[in-house]
């Protein structure tokens, strides 16, 4: 009688999971959804916002006009530290109420984008008008699309205060910290959506693929207790990983499930709304990350259908923990198996090169590119999104040009590229651009008296020549940007006044 029981269970547990594991008619509608609204996204994308260091100026006008739309409820819902109004918009009828929100860091915009960009796809569905109406009957949404506006002034992470506000939600020490726990409070919504930036160098797992979308149900306790909260938020995911695996295949990833206890996500999910925590990162060939930002527009719409349509109990709790995790395994520049000279000797190393961004009141973008050496030896573990494969070669500290230019205008591309080709990095100048724009020094720039050490190091600048078997310069690199000498010059390259 016992074997008969133990194996009826069995039975059953197998059963269960088999069904668990299947795809419901709405898991493949999810998918459609993502995928619909990922190939129609440049009907609805906003104009006004073309690059992610847009500012608070440039989004009132967009939430004033969307005001006129009897659609919409838009209001001003609080103040930042430095007195910038916080807008919150709300649209819809449905029954399960989902609040949105964006940019809580002031330099993590792409999801501020997409948000704009469903605010004119809930004006003017056009194609997806059955999508639209379906998502506005089942839900009201309650959006706040730049929760942090004095960060988005300086394109920093923290609020004015220096504050990380998603390290406030205990203390609640800052205006806009107590402002979303008011309103968390306040509309009680059943799902929430914590919408964030992470580093473009996290990989999937410890793939060469960047973790373009990471997601996270946050954890409110130490334990990673999995409640019926947190299964839903989970749940969900899992069906916006499905729709998002068909557009970006390898590129998702799970961010990690450590319990931080002063964060908003990890406790809004204690205080009974489901979150889903949306990490952009990145993507080759998209700094300005307007693919990630139509890739959100498609997975927020597929989970909009899913929270609606409460198709989110259908998905397996154990398809949650599959999805790879965040590592860190990318660098923007990886130089393998190159020959260097130190102190007389050779060795045969790997470079690590990274690319940041300090602001530049010259700089067109307002920013501009300093690069810096952060790994040398043994990255056979480590992907670079570029890479020079440096067997035979020699790496090379690049030289000073010692014969001063009058100007900048002396130094023409052609004139750059010999100097590369001769070894060159670096020229002196008698009279330095004072207002130049970095990214129109085609090498880097020195005072006729300025000293320079270019030789290989960590964490000092990456200015270097890669020479071939036959002693042939065949990659120039100036401030960690690359110039094969047998092609064009890249579109993104650039020296620095040292």
């Amino acid at each position: 009688m016992r074997k008969t029981l133990i194996l009826f269970l069995t039975l059953m547990t197998l059963l269960e999971t088999q069904c668990q594991s299947s795809k419901p008619a709405e898991t493949s509608r999810a998918v459609e959804v993502a995928k619909q609204a990922f190939e129609q996204h440049a009907a609805y994308k906003e104009a006004a916002l073309q690059d992610r260091r847009f500012k608070h100026k440039d989004i009132v006008p967009l939430l004033e006009q969307l005001r006129q739309n009897r659609l919409f409820q838009v209001q001003v819902a609080g103040q930042s530290i430095e007195g910038r109004d916080i807008y919150l918009v709300k649209v819809g009828t449905g029954k399960t109420k989902v609040m949105l929100w964006s940019q809580m860091h002031g330099d993590e915009s792409t999801a501020t984008m997409a948000l704009f960009d469903i605010f004119n796809f809930l004006q003017n569905p056009g194609e997806l008008k059955g999508l639209r109406d379906e998502i506005l009957t089942n839900n009201t949404l309650y959006m706040v699309p730049m929760l942090n506006p004095d960060g988005a002034e300086v394109f920093q992470r923290r609020n004015a205060l220096d504050i990380d506000l998603n390290r406030d939600a205990l203390m609640l020490q800052s205006a806009e910290s107590r402002l979303l726990k008011k309103l968390r409070d306040e509309i009680k919504p059943e799902f929430g959506f914590n919408l964030h930036d992470q580093s473009r160098l996290y990989t999937v797992g410890t793939t060469a693929k960047p973790a373009t979308i990471s997601f996270l149900a946050p954890a409110f306790d130490h334990a990673q207790t999995v409640n019926e909260v947190r299964g839903r938020a989970m749940r969900t995911i899992v069906g916006m990983n499905e729709g998002l695996q068909q557009l970006v295949p390898g590129h998702v990833a799970k961010y990690s499930d450590a319990h931080e206890p002063r964060a908003f996500g990890d406790n809004i999910q204690k205080w009974g709304t489901s979150v889903i925590l949306i990490e952009s990162g990145g993507y080759k060939g998209d700094p300005e990350k307007q693919y990630i930002r139509r890739l959100n527009f498609a997975t927020i719409l597929s989970a909009l259908h899913i929270i609606g349509t409460e198709s989110y109990a259908q998905y397996n709790l154990a398809d949650y923990f599959k999805i790879p995790q965040n590592e860190r395994y990318l660098y923007d520049l990886v130089i393998k198996d190159v020959w260097y000279k130190e102190n007389g000797k050779d060795a045969q190393l790997d470079v690590g090169i990274n690319r940041y961004e300090p602001a530049s009141t010259t700089a067109k973008k307002g920013f501009y590119h300093r690069s810096a050496v952060e790994e040398i030896g043994d990255m056979s573990v480590h992907y670079g999104y570029e890479e020079i494969d440096g067997q035979g070669m020699t790496l090379v500290p690049g030289k000073v040009y010692d014969k001063p230019f009058a100007t900048i205008n002396e130094l023409t591309p052609a004139r750059a590229k010999q100097l590369l080709a001769d070894g060159y990095t670096t020229v002196r100048m008698q009279n330095l651009p004072t207002q130049a724009d970095p990214e129109d020094l085609p090498l880097n720039i020195l005072t006729t008296t300025g000293r320079v050490n270019h030789g290989l190091a960590l964490f000092r600048g990456a200015n270097f020549v890669v020479k071939d078997k036959e002693g042939q310069v065949r990659y120039g690199i100036v401030n960690g940007f690359v110039y094969d000498l047998q092609g064009e010059k890249p579109q993104l390259f650039h020296g620095l006044i040292l």
